[in-house]
């Protein structure tokens, strides 16, 4: 039986769970050619993003929930960012394919983890962080028409974004097969 007192909706996950409804609006009017009212929508999910996180550190109103959805909801948002994005030619495929392969990736790591028994506390690393902040950077800068749209801007940007997400990729792995293999050998007689 599910125990629902894990679960308290509070003031942090309420945000996260809005943020989350945000994502398909913020598709829809990506794919309508609505791209200001996107920024505005994807702007103010990162907004809300920070605004969580502060929430729950400063009022001590962290929980398991929330330390599983607001990574769900960067997730959901930055990969349909990624998705139309590189659909509707905005941004390079490669990078498209890029940034959803990493957190299929990582999605399918702590799958393999928990088939396993294996406990995976959620913390994202340093590089994760900043491959986050090159993502949506490289985002934002996209839908909003007062960044510079040169190419030697954006060949920075994308070639940065990339560079970082496969880095951050590459460490999740290694952490990982670390946590696997630990976990089999203590499984093992």
């Amino acid at each position: 039986m599910l125990n629902w007192s894990r679960f308290p909706i509070n003031v942090p996950n309420t945000i996260t769970i809005v943020r989350i409804l945000l994502t398909p609006l913020f598709i829809i009017l990506l794919l309508k050619d609505m791209v200001q009212p996107a920024l505005l929508t994807f702007a103010a999910a990162g907004i809300s993003d920070g605004l969580d996180g502060f929430i729950a550190r400063t009022t001590n109103q962290r929980t398991e929930l929330g330390a599983h959805l607001d990574p769900l909801a960067d997730k959901l948002l930055l990969m349909a960012a990624y998705i139309c994005l590189g659909a509707l030619k905005s941004i390079p495929t490669w990078l498209s394919v890029v940034v959803i392969s990493r957190d299929v990736v990582i999605v399918m790591g702590i799958a393999l983890l928990n088939l396993n028994n294996i406990t995976v506390k959620i913390q994202p690393s340093l590089v994760s962080k900043a491959t986050t902040v090159f993502q949506l950077a490289t985002v934002f800068v996209i839908l909003a028409p007062w960044f510079p749209q040169n190419g030697m801007f954006r060949s920075f940007l994308f070639f940065g974004t990339g560079l970082l997400t496969v880095v951050s990729g590459l460490h999740y792995m290694y952490v990982g097969i670390n946590l696997l293999q630990k976990g089999m050998e203590e499984k093992s007689p």
